[in-house]
């Protein structure tokens, strides 16, 4: 089971682009935020970076129980519908943490997870995805 399913926010997928918006409009809890990370590979230190903001940061805001600014909250869904395609792409969960770790050449010997921090890279994984799953390999 992916991430997004185990969490709360089924509205995330792509089908439910306004239900989507009024959730980035009202933020994410640090709840839904935690039900998340507890099911993808990216450690604390990782969410930070791509959130943009501290790990300590990150630690008041689960412990004020805050939500997530707006743009923040984009960059959760966008990793969550990520880490759910590529799952889906590779099978299950296992093969795609390997391959988020892993030099890759047709992203220019960069490691996919580490373009997870804005949303061109984000794109460019999804694109990559697309070309795995229908079998265009660079």
């Amino acid at each position: 089971m992916t991430a997004l399913k185990k969490y709360n926010y089924e509205i995330m997928d792509d089908g439910n682009a306004l239900s989507m918006v009024t959730l980035v409009r009202e933020g994410i809890s640090y709840y839904g935020f935690n039900s998340i990370i507890k099911h993808t590979p990216f450690s604390s230190d990782e969410w930070s970076s791509y959130l943009h903001m501290s790990e300590r940061t990150l630690q008041r805001y689960k412990k004020e129980k805050k939500k997530f600014d707006a743009m923040q909250s984009e960059r959760i869904i966008q990793i969550t519908q990520l880490y759910n395609y590529g799952s889906e792409v590779f099978g299950n969960e296992e093969k795609f943490d390997k391959w988020l770790s892993t030099e890759n050449v047709a992203l220019g010997n960069t490691v996919p997870k580490s373009l997870l921090d804005s949303s061109f890279g984000i794109s460019m994984l999804k694109d990559e995805l697309g070309r795995i799953e229908y079998g265009i390999l660079a």
